[in-house]
C-alpha cells in the first residue's frame, strides 16, 4: 500500500484523512520563488502557516506528517527548529540543486527528523548517485511540476515516458530508500488520466502521490458527488488490482501510457506553434 499524500491545513480534513488507512498529511510552508517559477500555470501555491503544522499534527492518531520548508536559505535552521518544534514527522527540501545543499540541510536537521528528498531541478536528477547516501535521507520525491519545466518538457509527465523516473526509482530502491512522484487526479480524469498515473506508480514500485485537488471538486450546485473517502477508496481498490497483473500486461500498460504521453506533449507543441503564428 502506496502513501497517498493529502496537502493540507484544515484539521477537520486532516482528521478524515487520519481515519483512513495509509494517509501522510502534508503542510505546505514553501513560498520563495514559487510564484515566478510557476507564473502562468493553474498549480498549487501553499498559503500555509509555520503555526498549521502544530494545528494538523494535534489531529492525527496514527497518520504522518511532512513539512515541505523553503529551499535553503540563509532562515533555514529557524525553520526546521520552527516545524520540528510543532511534531513534524520529516521535513522535505524544494528545489535544491547539488548535492552540497542537500548535506547542508541534513546537517542543520541533525537527525531530529527523517529527510524528504525533493527532486525537481535537471541538477539533482543527474547528481542523484551523489547524494543518494546523505545522512537522514529516507525518501526521494520527484516533482514533476518544476522538474518538467527545468528539463525543457512541455508536458508534466513527459520525464515519465522518456524513462527518467525508471533510473529514479532504481536508484533509490538500490540506496534502500522510499520512492514516490507527482500528483494523481481521480481515476478517469486528466490529461493522463488517474488511472494510468496510478500503473505506473504501482510498476515502479511508489511509496507515494500526491491526491489532487481534484478529489475535493463539489458539482455546480456547490455539493460533493462523491465523498472525499469514496474516492481514496476507489484509488485504493485500483491500486489493488494493478498489482494483479501479469508481467506481460505492466509491460503493455506502460507501452501505452507512455504512447499516450508523447502524443499529449505533441498536441501542446502544435499548439503553442500554432499560438504563435
Amino acid at each position: 500500500m502506496m502513501d497517498f499524500l493529502q496537502i493540507t491545513n484544515d484539521p477537520d480534513l486532516a482528521r478524515r484523512c487520519d481515519a483512513l488507512p495509509g494517509m501522510r498529511l502534508f503542510v505546505d510552508l514553501e513560498r520563495n520563488g514559487k510564484a515566478a517559477r510557476q507564473a502562468g500555470r493553474n498549480t498549487f501555491i501553499s498559503t500555509h502557516q509555520p503555526e498549521d503544522v502544530g494545528r494538523i499534527k494535534a489531529q492525527l492518531r496514527r497518520s504522518q506528517l511532512m513539512v515541505r520548508v523553503n529551499p535553503l536559505h540563509e532562515g533555514t535552521a529557524m525553520e526546521l527548529d520552527t516545524v520540528l518544534a510543532q511534531g513534524a514527522d520529516s521535513v522535505m527540501l524544494p528545489m535544491f540543486q547539488s548535492p552540497d545543499e542537500l548535506r547542508a540541510f541534513s546537517r542543520i536537521v541533525a537527525g531530529r527528523a527523517p529527510i524528504v528528498a525533493l527532486l525537481e531541478t535537471a541538477g539533482a536528477l543527474h547528481s542523484l548517485d551523489a547524494w543518494a547516501d546523505t545522512p537522514g535521507l529516507c525518501e526521494v520525491f520527484v516533482g514533476l511540476n518544476d522538474l518538467h519545466l527545468s528539463l525543457g518538457c512541455r508536458f508534466m509527465f513527459e520525464p515519465l515516458a522518456q524513462g527518467l523516473l525508471d533510473g529514479v526509482a532504481l536508484k533509490a530502491h538500490a540506496y534502500g530508500l522510499r520512492f514516490g512522484f507527482g500528483g494523481i487526479a481521480r481515476l478517469d480524469e486528466g490529461l493522463l488520466p488517474g488511472r494510468d498515473v496510478l500503473a505506473e506508480h504501482v510498476r515502479l514500485g511508489s511509496r507515494g502521490v500526491i491526491l489532487s485537488r481534484t478529489f475535493h471538486r463539489p458539482d455546480e450546485s456547490g455539493a460533493a458527488v462523491h465523498t472525499f473517502e469514496a474516492e481514496v477508496e476507489a484509488l485504493r481498490q485500483s491500486e489493488q488490482t494493478l498489482s494483479t497483473r501479469t508481467a506481460e500486461q505492466v509491460v503493455a500498460d506502460r507501452l501505452r501510457i507512455s504512447s499516450v504521453i508523447r502524443s499529449i506533449a505533441t498536441s501542446m507543441f502544435v499548439r503553442t506553434v500554432e499560438a504563435v503564428d
